[in-house]
């Protein structure tokens, strides 16, 4: 066993056997620490106790008295079999069952003193029963009245109670009972435990020791006040969510510390034929945001160390003309530029878009996708390796090892949190501390930002292009269809183009949903057979998808049904109206997204969010959100607040933390605080020298990230 009993593996500890240890694994649970580091999912007051005669159904409460009797009774089911016991305190009695549990007669005998606590039930023909209750044993005479729980050795009844989320075949009961082991190996109450926190630090906040905060934490003391606990707002709790916070951001302030040691292989130069350059392929006066936003990133790139910078903007923003401008000053200083994109819809749109833009330039553009065909692949790579092609747009491909630059001085990543840590670095390596772009158009809370995007400065493009307009938005149930399908027959007959979005691209038994596929041929046959409808959605072979994408682009297409494979990046400005199917079903940043398909152009746009009825408080409340705003930053605070940081983006990306203890919601304050005391603390060496070491073995392994230092 290690000498620190928090690293002491859970396998050893008692009644822990490979089937159960491999459970707890499964969730993250290998050594005592971790276990210690899971907090409950919530806390119940068992510590309260009912009269027995006062008890009524529906109640979920505490009791405790003297077994009268206990038994197994068979069922008509075979095999199936009721374990049953009395119980009676000074007001009556009362009969616990517990289904196929015919191993508690083992437990259980006549004049015992149990507390006992669940749900309480009627049955017909029995009257008032317990429904497989929590039970504890108590100490104490057998048929002494009066006995009280003592809550010094319970902890399964007759105190506060922690519920913990399942895991595998352990169960909630099991877990406490495992927790209490595992603090029995740290030592009594007092006794001092390896600690992350500076000491020096925990005296200025005056922090409860690691120890006693685990201890807290899981079986909190008498009296403890519950609505706290819940909030996850106690001394113990704060302090180790402050913990895991505290080192978090103290690796991104490493992380950053050892950015700026570093040199990269020469710094760009601004000229006056460099900016010619840049005025011949801008294709409209840019806005204040955007400057702004240029020259942070230009002067990031005039500097000797790396560039490491996030561009965020709103759905529609110019983001993109922004990048290309920071590409060519790389290419007029004879760098390679590396763009890559999540999906090959998104790259051959950036391709395209940048393509056209470089036209009349000397700079050779080429995409690299997983469709490209061989030969053609074989080319690229040669040209790229020799310096001839100046840049290239793909995806998660240009990240191969066969992928080599001659100079590759500018990497830029679109939509960043959809890629895997080892993605981002891989493509990063192949050049000698290059500058680092990355871009996202779902605008991050502060909170996540801080999180997310520690490490790296951040320059925001909040003002839309000249002449957009608002896009007006709509929430209706899908009772209301005949409205949304008239808006569309109205829009294209003004010349305009229509989405039409759904969650499914073919039927599934399991969700009554519309579905992509077998709705695109109902619009195309019985609603809108005078108008071309085309089907696009992620299964499509990459030619199907360009085909379909350019017929829409051109005009040739009226209708495009769709699933979110057109969340990100599809830019037609004639099409002027979305109708968005089964809208409750989206995540809110997701229905911003798609909404800014629309809304292109100089023309009024119009999103009609279907829903069927009847809706959720959450979903109300998102759909809301929508019809309230168009405002991406807005939502995303409103979207944080509902859905919570694990679902931020849909699912849990590779680029987001998780954390053991800490919210990112409900402690974005302990965030902030925990910032700033690791920024004071490693201002000084001592401080580096203390914490660098210990980070260096953790980070990676504890928030799921690069390693710092």
């Amino acid at each position: 066993m290690p000498a620190d009993p928090l690293g002491t593996p859970l396998q050893y500890l008692k009644g822990v056997g490979p089937r159960r240890a491999a459970d707890l694994e499964k969730v993250g649970l290998a050594t005592v620490e971790d276990l210690l580091c899971r907090f409950p999912l919530r806390y119940e007051d068992r510590g309260h106790f009912a009269s027995i005669a006062s008890l009524r159904p529906g109640q979920r409460t505490s009791v405790q008295g003297e077994v009268l009797s206990a038994h197994v009774r068979p069922t008509r089911r075979p095999g199936f079999r009721i374990f049953e016991m009395v119980l009676r305190d000074a007001s009556g009695s009362i009969r616990a069952a517990f289904p196929n549990q015919s191993f508690l007669k083992d437990v259980f005998k006549p004049h015992q003193r149990v507390i006992l606590y669940g749900l309480v039930e009627l049955r017909p023909g029995t009257g008032l029963q317990l429904a497989s209750p929590d039970y504890e044993i108590l100490s104490g005479e057998p048929g002494a009245e009066g006995v009280e729980a003592d809550t010094d050795h319970t902890i399964h009844t007759g105190r506060i109670v922690p519920v913990y989320e399942k895991a595998g075949t352990m169960t909630p009961k099991m877990q406490r009972a495992l927790v209490q082991q595992a603090l029995q190996t740290l030592g009594p109450a007092g006794t001092e435990v390896d600690d992350p926190l500076p000491a020096a630090l925990q005296r200025t906040l005056g922090v409860p020791a690691r120890r006693d905060a685990f201890e807290a934490t899981h079986f909190p003391p008498a009296g403890a006040n519950i609505e706290e606990l819940n909030a996850f707002r106690t001394p113990a709790q704060q302090r180790l969510i402050f913990e895991e916070f505290f080192l978090f951001q103290a690796g991104l302030l490493l992380k950053r510390r050892k950015q700026r040691t570093e040199r990269k292989r020469r710094s760009v130069v601004i000229d006056d034929r460099v900016r010619d350059a840049a005025r011949a392929v801008l294709p409209f006066r840019l806005t204040g945001d955007q400057k702004r936003a240029v020259k942070e990133i230009v002067d990031d790139m005039a500097r000797p160390e790396p560039m490491n910078r996030l561009l965020q903007g709103d759905v529609g923003a110019g983001k993109t003309i922004v990048a290309l401008l920071a590409a060519l000053v790389a290419m007029e200083n004879g760098m390679q530029v590396a763009f890559m994109a999540p999906t090959e819809i998104l790259a051959d749109q950036h391709f395209m878009t940048i393509r056209r833009r470089l036209e009349a330039s000397r700079f050779r553009v080429a995409a690299l996708t997983g469709s490209v065909p061989a030969k053609k692949r074989r080319e690229i790579l040669a040209e790229l390796q020799a310096g001839s092609m100046h840049m290239v747009v793909g995806t998660h491909a240009l990240a191969e090892d066969a992928v080599v630059f001659r100079e590759l001085g500018l990497v830029i990543i679109d939509e960043q949190h959809r890629f895997g840590v080892v993605q981002r670095a891989a493509l990063r390596d192949k050049g000698t501390n290059p500058d680092v772009l990355v871009m996202t158009a779902t605008p991050i809370p502060r909170t996540l930002s801080m999180t997310l995007y520690g490490d790296l400065d951040v320059s925001i493009i909040r003002e839309m292009p000249p002449g957009r307009q608002p896009i007006r938005t709509s929430a209706r149930p899908e009772s209301r269809r005949e409205e949304a399908y008239r808006a569309i027959r109205g829009a294209i007959e003004q010349g305009r183009q229509a989405y039409v979005i759904y969650p499914l691209v073919e039927e599934s038994e399991k969700v009554d949903l519309r579905n992509a596929t077998a709705m695109a041929e109902h619009l195309a046959t019985a609603i809108f057979p005078q108008y071309r409808v085309a089907l696009l959605h992620g299964k499509l072979k990459a030619d199907q998808k360009d085909h379909v994408m350019a017929s829409f682009a051109a005009g040739a297409t009226q209708i495009l049904v769709s699933t979110t494979v057109v969340e990100v990046g599809v830019d037609v400005p004639n099409a002027t109206i979305m109708v968005v199917e089964h809208a409750e079903r989206f995540g809110l940043s997701q229905l911003h997204q798609l909404r800014g398909r629309v809304g292109r152009g100089s023309h009024v746009s119009e999103c009609v969010l279907l829903y069927q009825a009847p809706l959720t408080d959450t979903g109300k409340a998102r759909l809301q959100a929508l019809v309230d705003t168009n405002d991406g930053f807005v939502i995303a605070e409103r979207d944080l607040e509902l859905r919570g940081p694990g679902d931020f983006f849909g699912t849990r990306q590779a680029g987001l933390p998780t954390f053991r203890v800490g919210d990112l919601g409900r402690d974005a304050a302990l965030m902030e605080h925990a910032r700033r005391e690791a920024a004071d603390w490693i201002a000084t060496d001592a401080g580096v020298a203390e914490l660098a070491g210990r980070l260096r073995q953790q980070w990676k392994a504890r928030f799921g990230l690069a390693e710092v230092g």
